[in-house]
């Protein structure tokens, strides 16, 4: 089964080419994606690698988190279900008055 590993402190010049080359070391990568922004699209220094099996997912936990990559210390571990970002309201806020 594939296991989804969040990567984080990321050289913004970090590619999604060096970053599944760094995890192929460890096993099969399904996907390596780099976080950027939606307007600059400058890295954010953080992404998502999956790997096909998880015992080679937990090895490459155990081998590259807090490793030097691009002159910064790298955090990798299991990555945790996105968020619910649904607003929740109306939004808008403020004073009304009725007339």
């Amino acid at each position: 089964m594939a296991m989804k590993l969040y990567v984080g402190g990321l050289a913004y010049s970090v590619t999604e080419q060096e970053l599944e080359a760094l995890f192929q070391e460890q096993g099969k990568v399904t996907s390596a994606t780099v976080i950027k922004d939606r307007d600059s699209g400058q890295s954010k220094g953080f992404g998502f690698v999956e790997m096909a099996d998880d015992s080679e997912a937990k090895a490459a936990i155990a081998s590259l988190n807090g490793k030097e990559v691009s002159g910064r210390a790298v955090t990798v571990n299991e990555a945790r279900p996105q968020e619910d970002r649904r607003s929740g309201g109306g939004g808008g806020g403020g004073f009304r008055r009725s007339y």
